[in-house]
Formats: structure tokens, sequence, C-alpha cells
């Protein structure tokens, strides 16, 4: 009987010290879970922190680069549009004085080509009379032209080289007159005389046209 007390006695010590020990450990349990939670908590607290302050200095810094290479652009663009500008300025100018130094000649050719082109295709007349009359309008075309191209010369030449113009001129008239007047004594009485005098001054004419334009004019 006294063994069975003494054994029941210890069980009831060993017990206790479980339920003691486990009340022990729940306790520690308890007290240092929030501990961790907070830890955790501000831990990730402080990593958010940390990301939203780096996210908003990245955010800056690109804002700021933003801007920076947004004005860069914007002086660039406004650098090669000034370029551009003057560049088109400087070939305009230089196409003017192209255009003031050849465009009188060119103007002049183009004209006497499609002169020369209209007498080429022009309905030839049937009787003597009528082409008489035709080739003297051919001769006074000309000549009007010619009296255009030498006006011009008079503002352009100076004064030693349009004297020397005028010269050439005075004995140059006097050369298609006598020219057409040999080539008409061919039909000499005939009806064909008159035609071969104003159709030789006609072609003269022309020819002188175009020497004029391209020896003297600029």
């Amino acid at each position: 009987m006294e063994k069975n007390k003494k054994f029941l006695a210890v069980l009831l010590t060993v017990a206790l010290s479980g339920v003691l020990a486990a009340c022990e450990n729940s306790s520690e349990e308890s007290s240092s879970q929030p501990a961790s939670d907070n830890s955790a908590q501000n831990e990730d607290g402080g990593q958010t922190d940390r990301n939203s302050t780096d996210s908003e200095g990245n955010e800056a810094e690109n804002s700021s680069g933003s801007s920076d290479n947004t004005q860069l652009n914007e002086q660039e663009d406004t650098d090669n549009s000034s370029a551009a500008s003057n560049e088109g300025e400087s070939v305009e100018s230089t196409n003017d004085q192209n255009v003031s130094h050849e465009s009188n000649k060119d103007e002049f050719l183009k004209k006497l080509n499609k002169m020369e082109e209209a007498d080429r295709y022009a309905e030839a007349k049937t009787t003597t009379a009528e082409l008489v009359e035709q080739e003297a309008e051919r001769y006074r075309t000309w000549d009007e032209e010619l009296n255009k191209i030498y006006g011009l010369l008079e503002e352009q030449l100076d004064k030693g080289q349009m004297d020397q113009l005028r010269e050439e001129q005075r004995s140059w008239i006097q050369q298609r007159d006598e020219a057409a007047k040999k080539s008409s004594l061919r039909y000499k009485g005939g009806s064909m005389e008159p035609l071969e005098y104003v159709a030789t001054q006609a072609s003269l004419t022309r020819e002188r046209c175009y020497l004029l334009v391209a020896k003297y004019m600029k």
C-alpha cells in the first residue's frame, strides 16, 4: 500500500511537470509570435517604404531625364530647322542669280526654236502671190524678234561692246539685202524673183537672231 501511494505520487508529479512545461512553452510561443509578426510587418513596411522611395526617385530621375531629352530634341530641331532654312535661302539665292544670268538667253532660244518650228510646219500657200505674202510675213516676224534682241543687248552690253555690235549690225543689214538681191536675180523677170528675195531676207534674219543670242546675250 505504501508503494502504491509513492508510485501515484510520482505519476502525479510527472504529470504536473508536463502540464507546467506545456504551459510555459505555450506562453513563450504566444509572447514571441507578435514580435515576429511585428518584425515581419516592420520589415515589410520598411521594404515598402524603400521601394516607394526608390520608385519616386526613379520617376523623378526619369522625369528629369525625359525633360532634358525633350529640351535637347527641341533645341536640335530648332537648330536643324534654322540650318535648313538658311540652306534653302542660300540655294534659292544661288538659283535666283543663275536665273538672272541665264533666263534671258534660255528664254529667247526657246522662243526662237518655237518660231522656227512654226515656220517648218506652216501650211504652204498655192499661188505665187500668196507665197510672197507668206514669206513677207515670216520676214516681218523674224525682224521684229531681231529688234527685241538688239534692244535687250543695248541694256546688257557696255558702251564699247555695244558700239562694236552696232557697227556689225549695220554691216550685216547691208550684206543681207545684197545676198537677197543676188539670190533673186536667178529668177530675174519671173514671178519667183520677189518670192526669192523676201524668202532669203527672212532666212538670213532668222539666222542673225540665233547668232546674237548665242554670241552676246547673257
